[in-house]
């Protein structure tokens, strides 16, 4: 039930009719929503085989394409709005790829789990890696190249000239507002180019 309260929460910071690009759309059920319920047109772009095929047989647009590679086949304000959910932690440039997101787009909301949630710094307190919903690998298996918090973020959106239009925290179907980086399983930022 919380996953799919996410996704609305998440859905509410995308304007209606908006022209939508998903980068790391998984199954496409993001954008099918967003379709459905707010009116939205756009492109997911996903690598994995399994998931390009579930976009399809949602009847979502999907551009198969590492991530690492960049957003050059898409111009400039190309989009109202780019999403980058749950992706960040997997790419090897992430700098890059987020000041693309928001050349691309108008604004962009980026998502990832945030790493100083509360359990997850009492696993490390207790001298072992944090393993829950969130972060459901083991440190020698996980697709995770990196970890990162809500606070970490916020300095990393200033580094490289985005501003931060609205930021929360997620936590089992709830928004967090109050001291996110503590109390959320997942970080969100809406931000746009400063």
């Amino acid at each position: 039930m919380s996953e799919r309260r996410h996704l609305e929460l998440i859905a509410e910071l995308v304007p209606y009719r908006s022209h939508v690009l998903d980068l790391g759309c998984g199954n496409g059920e993001l954008l099918a929503y967003l379709k459905q319920h707010r009116g939205c047109t756009g492109y997911g772009v996903e690598i994995d085989d399994d998931n390009v095929r579930g976009c399809i047989a949602r009847g979502v647009n999907v551009i198969q394409r590492n991530l690492d590679e960049g957003l050059s086949i898409f111009q400039d304000d190309s989009f109202d709005v780019v999403l980058q959910l749950e992706t960040l932690q997997n790419l090897r440039n992430t700098e890059a790829v987020l000041r693309d997101t928001v050349r691309v787009g108008r604004e962009a909301v980026v998502s990832f789990p945030n790493f100083a949630h509360w359990p997850n710094r009492l696993s490390v307190l207790r001298g072992r890696m944090p393993v829950t919903k969130t972060l459901p690998y083991q440190w020698y298996d996980t697709p995770n190249i990196r970890v990162g918090t809500h606070d970490d973020f916020r300095d990393l959106a200033t580094k490289n000239g985005l501003k931060v239009l609205e930021s929360f925290g997620l936590h089992a179907g709830q928004v967090v507002r109050s001291w996110p980086n503590l109390m959320a399983s997942v970080a969100v930022f809406k931000l746009a180019r400063a």
